[in-house]
């Protein structure tokens, strides 16, 4: 086990995203434990409604209310994940959350969408010795991160922001505004002309 630092573990480390041994043993148990609730959600079904809850409570750091997760769902501890109210994820997500990720409220998460928030060292000899820093991801409230979009680490999307399909984000988005494109870019901001018409 990783111990270095004043005697903090791995896991300890990547929560204060610190650099840390990605190769630790006791990662290495957690992402299993990960894998085992994440593989039995995948293969429940939308009428089980109370075990998909119970197995998103037992796999997420915070889960809200009203939150819809579809198949194939994958992370890595997912007790770095925490999620608001009134989120939707859709098929196909990868949330890598070797550092937290924090999804706010009245989100909507297209399909194939990646989050890595994870940095392995640049420097070729760290990286096979299993250096790796985290960086925090954080969607805010009324975000929508479109189809095929891959979200760094150390990224901030700002509330009520929408990220284009096929986007790569590598830096923070502000509130508020359109960006799309490889890197993602803000196109302009989203103003009341863009409503239309929906009144619910």
């Amino acid at each position: 086990m990783d111990t270095g630092n004043n005697g903090l573990s791995a896991w300890e480390k990547m929560q204060r995203d610190m650099i840390y041994d990605d190769f630790d043993e006791d990662l290495f148990h957690r992402r299993v434990a990960a894998k085992t609730i994440f593989k039995q959600y995948n293969k429940t079904t939308d009428e089980q409604v109370e075990e998909r809850r119970r197995l998103m409570e037992s796999l997420f750091g915070r889960v809200g209310s009203n939150v819809y997760v579809e198949p194939d769902f994958t992370c890595e501890f997912g007790k770095n994940i925490f999620i608001g109210d009134n989120v939707y994820i859709n098929f196909g997500a990868v949330l890598l959350d070797c550092s937290r990720i924090t999804i706010g409220n009245n989100v909507l998460i297209g399909p194939n969408v990646g989050m890595y928030s994870a940095n392995h060292s640049l420097d070729p000899e760290e990286r096979a010795q299993g250096a790796l820093i985290g960086g925090r991801i954080t969607i805010g409230d009324k975000a929508w991160i479109a189809g095929d979009v891959k979200i760094m680490a150390g990224v901030t999307i700002g509330e009520g922001a929408v990220i284009g399909c096929g986007s790569i984000v590598t830096h923070d988005i502000p509130p508020r505004t359109l960006a799309a494109g490889n890197p993602c870019r803000v196109i302009r901001p989203i103003t009341e002309a863009d409503k239309v018409g929906f009144v619910k």
